[in-house]
């Protein structure tokens, strides 16, 4: 195959290419070709020294707890990152599809960010907010201008769990009512309260889960109703009717549930259910942990693709490119409620994490991220759909932007988990260099949402990979 690559660069009237995709490969073979390398990159990761991947896991097992799990059968020894791509302790470049569970938004290491994160730990690495300082103040003002309506008071924390704990607190105090619904199949944090709002047994211990209770997926895939809105909508009343007071204190919900699986839900579905929740006297909490900053591609924030403004806004992952950060975003009249006791946090929104947020929003907005996600996202969609046609095992591809997910299935009309299939794709894609996630309940869905400098060539790569893969099955 690379003498055939070599010969059709050399050919009269055909461009020179570095590398042909399956799809023009296919043409002239008629077989599925392994693609041979990477996408060109300039960059040369520096040598390693340090401990071995065998070293390394010894030493996690034996002082780290063992709820900790790694991808792979032999795990990577994953040491630097530049912008999509992640080295690892030989050198070898991979194309890092999944972004750290979807928390790098910017890239590895982007050089503004990097930036001002080094250049604030130079002046005040620490200071809680007892004290003055302008990051602070100007990162949540910057926040505050993404935001629709008058979501314009933020609070800070260090994580998207964090966040939703805070987000919970404030619809109970503000509503004076206790009852929480969430949709099955979401994930809102690990956390011994959000652990009740995430509704995969795979992610639960049994405690108790106060007050909260869970409705049906709208999922235009697996869900009941197929996409039909208006009869998810219905069980979200029903169920208030019959499992509540008849008041509750709000709901919460991903547009696009990310340990899930990558589901976003039935168009129209939030405005059918916030009408009524509000109604119960209820607020309505968005989790843009995934979806946010750009992402999704045709929107800012997640919850814009459904036509909707939340009363209280969760955030994290993307927000610091790395950092430990979160945020929850919400009204004035809401936040007056955390006023009657103390409400802090001794690392949200310190000057470092501050500094870096802040530089993030910038990256975003100069380098057009959004605009970016939309178009790469596209034409990375528009392939995956024609393998879709051409492979059974996959059963849906979805999502928007550059946040898509793969369901495999072993048949296509009981939508039967691929669990097997996924496993041994999952490590073909890695030995070809490619790294994405896994999800859902039974983890048989392919979670590609990488880097938003993800370029075209990547996503090509990304499917040829796939392409090659699925064949050799």
């Amino acid at each position: 195959m690379a003498l055939q690559r070599k010969l059709l660069n050399g050919c009269a009237g055909i461009p020179k290419f570095r590398w042909l995709s399956n799809e023009g490969l296919r043409h002239f073979s008629g077989q599925v070709a392994a693609p041979t390398e990477l996408p060109p990159f300039d960059y040369q990761p520096k040598p390693y020294k340090g401990p071995l991947a065998d070293e390394v896991l010894k030493k996690r097992k034996k002082f780290l707890g063992p709820s900790l799990f790694h991808y792979y059968q032999k795990p990577l020894n994953i040491v630097e990152g530049k912008m999509q791509y992640l080295y690892d302790e030989n050198g070898k470049r991979y194309l890092d599809a999944f972004a750290g569970i979807v928390t790098v938004s910017c890239g590895h290491c982007h050089p503004e960010v990097l930036d001002a994160i080094m250049e604030q730990s130079k002046l005040l690495q620490h200071a809680t907010t007892i004290y003055l300082h302008h990051a602070i103040g100007d990162f949540a003002e910057a926040l505050a201008s993404k935001m629709p309506g008058n979501l314009k008071v933020v609070y800070f924390v260090n994580s998207g769990t964090e966040a939703n704990e805070l987000a919970m607190l404030m619809a109970r105090l503000y509503s004076g009512h206790l009852n929480m619904i969430a949709l099955r199949n979401a994930y809102h944090g690990g956390s011994s309260n959000t652990i009740g709002l995430t509704a995969l047994n795979t992610w639960k211990y049994p405690i108790p889960q106060g007050e909260i209770h869970h409705v049906l997926n709208p999922n235009p895939y697996r869900g009941a109703f197929g996409s039909d809105a208006k009869r998810y909508a219905e069980d979200v009343q029903d169920h208030i009717d019959h499992g509540t007071s008849g008041k509750v204190a709000g709901f919460i919900a991903e547009t696009i549930q990310g340990v899930g699986g990558t589901v976003e839900l039935a168009p129209g579905y939030l405005k059918l259910v916030y009408d009524i929740v509000r109604k119960a006297g209820g607020v309505c909490i968005a989790d843009e942990v995934q979806t946010g900053f750009g992402r999704t591609g045709s929107h800012y924030w997640g919850f814009e693709t459904q036509g909707v403004t939340p009363d209280i806004v969760t955030m994290a992952k993307g927000i610091g490119n790395g950092l430990p950060l979160g945020a929850v975003v919400t009204t004035p009249e809401i936040a007056s409620v955390m006023a009657q006791k103390i409400q802090f946090n001794t690392f949200g929104g310190n000057p470092v994490c501050s500094a870096g947020g802040h530089a993030v929003l910038k990256v975003i907005e100069k380098e057009q991220r959004q605009k970016h996600c939309a178009e790469v996202g596209s034409h990375l969609i528009g392939r995956l759909r024609d393998l879709e046609k051409r492979y059974d095992i996959i059963g849906d591809v979805r999502g928007r932007g550059l946040m898509l997910g793969i369901e495999l299935v072993t048949d296509r009309k009981e939508k039967t988990p691929a669990k097997v299939e996924t496993g041994v794709l999952f490590e073909k894609l890695k030995d070809l260099g490619v790294l994405v996630g896994k999800g859902g309940l039974h983890g048989n869905v392919f979670r590609i949402k990488p880097p938003m400098c993800f370029s075209k060539d990547d996503a090509d790569f990304l499917v040829d990979a796939l392409d090659y893969s699925l064949s050799k099955l």
